[in-house]
C-alpha cells in the first residue's frame, strides 16, 4: 500500500511541475500539524517518510486533515553524478508542496532556496554548467586548490567559492529559480510560521540582535505571532523592492560573493559556544550566534543543523550523535543544555530551540522523526490497522 501511495504522489508532483509555478490558496481544517526537517533527499524518500507517518492520501496528496510545515532547504543533495536527478527531484518536491493549499503545506525558506535568487541569481543553465565544470576542477574530494579557486573567482565573482558551485548549491537549474521567485512574490515562501502563542517555526533561528533589526518591541519577542509577522514583513518589503540581482533582506540576509565571502544572516547562522567563534557571533548578519541570546519565552522549531554539527559547535563530544532524531536546546541566558528528545514544558525565563534536521537522506524513512506541533514531541506513526 505504501508503494502505491508514493507512486501516486510522485505522479501528482510531476503534474505540478508540468503545470508551472503556482500556489494553491488557503483552505483550513487541519487537525494534525507536523514539522518536517530539511527535505534534502530524493522525493521518494520524503514521501516514504510522510507515508510512514500516515500523512499521504490515496489521491497522492496530503490527507485533508494534515498540515505539514517544511523548514526549508528543498534543493541540493547527492553526489556529482546525481545532479540531474537531484535537480529534478527538488523541483518536483517544491511543485508538489505548492500545489497544496497554502495553509496545509507551509513552505519556509532555507539558505539553499534563497541561493537560487541570491548567489545564483545571474546564472543561466549554460553559464552555471560552465562555472560548475571549472569549480569541479578547483574543488575535488573535499579539498580546494587555492590557485585554481583564485582563477575561478576572477571569472565568477558573483559566488564566494568554488565549493559553493561544486557542492553546496550544486543542483541549480534556472527552472528552480523561476519557481522560487514566483513563490516569493506570491508570499507562499515565508521566513517564519507562528504555530502557537509561544511556538514558531523557521529555518535556522533568530536572536535578540536579529529582532533588533525588525524594530519589534522587546515586550513582544516571546509572542510567536508578532515575531513571525515582523520577519515575514521584512521579507515582503525586500521582495517588493527587488527588481534584479541577488535578493537581500537588509541586516537579516546577505548572499555571499567573492568580495564578501560566504553568505550571512538568519538563514545561514548556527548556534556556537566555541571560543574561536567569540567574534563571529557579534554583529549581524553572521553565520554563528550565541544561543544565550535567544529570545526568552519563545520556542523556535528549526532545521539547518544536524546533531553531529550541533555537538561540535556547542563544545560537546560527537559520541552519541544520531540521524533522524529530534533534539532540543534550552537556555536561561546563562546555561545551555542540549540533548536528544522533545523540549520540556516552556517557561517565561527560558528560550528553547527544537532541531528537526535529522539527515533525511541518510536515515531510514521509518526512523526519521517529525515534530508534532500539537504535542510538542515526535509524531507517532499510526498502527498498521490505523493506516
Amino acid at each position: 500500500m505504501t508503494a502505491v501511495l508514493i507512486r501516486t504522489a510522485l505522479a501528482r508532483a510531476q503534474e505540478a511541475v508540468v503545470a508551472g509555478p503556482r500556489s494553491a490558496p488557503a483552505r483550513g481544517g487541519a487537525r494534525r500539524r507536523l514539522v518536517m526537517g530539511d527535505p534534502q533527499a530524493d522525493l521518494e524518500q520524503v514521501l516514504a517518510i510522510l507515508a510512514h507517518q500516515g500523512l499521504l492520501g490515496a489521491d497522492g496528496w496530503l490527507h485533508p486533515d494534515v498540515q505539514l510545515v517544511s523548514v526549508g532547504d528543498h534543493f541540493d543533495w547527492g553526489k556529482p553524478q546525481e545532479r540531474d536527478h537531484a535537480s529534478a527531484s527538488g523541483l518536483a518536491l517544491v511543485a508538489w508542496l505548492a500545489a497544496h493549499p497554502s495553509d496545509q503545506a507551509v513552505m519556509l525558506l532555507g539558505n539553499h532556496d534563497l541561493g537560487r535568487v541570491g548567489e545564483l541569481a545571474g546564472f543561466t543553465d549554460a553559464s552555471f554548467a560552465a562555472a560548475q565544470a571549472e569549480a569541479d576542477r578547483a574543488y575535488q574530494g573535499g579539498v580546494t586548490d587555492a590557485d585554481a579557486e583564485q582563477a575561478f573567482l576572477a571569472r565568477w565573482p558573483q559566488v564566494p567559492s568554488a565549493e559553493l558551485v561544486a557542492r553546496d548549491f550544486g543542483n541549480f537549474r534556472e527552472a528552480q529559480r523561476t519557481w522560487v521567485e514566483h513563490l516569493l512574490r506570491a508570499k507562499r515562501f515565508r521566513v517564519a510560521h507562528a504555530a502557537g502563542p509561544d511556538l514558531m517555526v523557521l529555518h535556522a533561528g533568530v536572536t535578540s540582535e536579529d529582532l533588533d533589526l525588525t524594530r519589534l518591541p522587546h515586550d513582544q519577542r516571546a509572542e510567536a505571532g508578532a515575531v513571525a509577522e515582523a520577519l515575514n514583513a521584512a521579507l515582503d518589503t525586500a521582495v517588493a523592492a527587488w527588481t534584479h540581482g541577488p535578493l537581500v533582506i537588509p541586516g537579516l540576509h546577505q548572499p555571499g560573493d567573492a568580495a564578501r565571502g560566504e553568505g550571512t544572516g538568519i538563514f545561514y547562522q548556527r548556534p556556537s559556544l566555541l571560543p574561536e567563534d567569540a567574534e563571529r557571533v557579534r554583529g549581524t548578519p553572521r553565520r554563528r550566534f550565541d544561543p544565550r541570546r535567544l529570545p526568552l519565552g519563545l520556542t523556535q522549531v528549526v532545521g539547518h543543523t544536524r546533531d553531529k554539527r550541533n555537538r561540535a559547535m556547542l563544545g560537546l563530544s560527537p559520541a552519541g550523535a544520531l540521524n533522524g532524531v529530534l533534539r532540543r536546546l534550552v537556555t536561561d541566558g546563562t546555561r545551555v543544555d542540549y540533548a536528544h528528545g522533545p523540549p520540556p514544558p516552556p517557561t517565561p525565563g527560558e528560550a528553547v530551540m527544537v532541531f528537526t534536521d535529522g539527515g533525511m537522506r541518510e536515515c531510514p524513512a521509518e526512523a526519521y522523526e517529525l515534530f508534532d506541533l500539537g504535542t510538542r514531541a515526535a509524531a507517532t506513526a499510526p498502527t498498521t490497522e490505523g493506516r
